[in-house]
């Protein structure tokens, strides 16, 4: 594989290199793909968070009676648009 970096990447790996933490350029790769994909479950996790977040407020908002009754698909197009703005 061949992966081509700007300058200012391959100078940033180097100097990880150079910092002696990292054998050579693959392991600073793998670390950063690594860190890459925990970050990414991260990220999921705090939006799945703040989904079930809103969702609460939802349906505590049902249950007291501040709902809004949809009756057509017209009804729920208008909505979309309204909160679409």
């Amino acid at each position: 594989m061949h992966v081509s970096l700007t300058p200012e990447l391959e100078s940033r790996i180097k100097a990880k290199v150079d910092s002696g933490l990292y054998n050579n350029a693959s392991e600073v790769i793998r670390e950063a793909l690594r860190f890459m994909d925990t970050h990414e479950d991260w990220i999921h996790e705090v939006k799945l968070a703040r989904l079930r977040e809103q969702l609460k407020i939802g349906t505590d908002q049902l249950d007291s009676g501040e709902g809004i009754a949809i009756e057509s698909k017209a009804a729920l197009d208008a909505l979309f648009d309204d909160i679409k703005g």
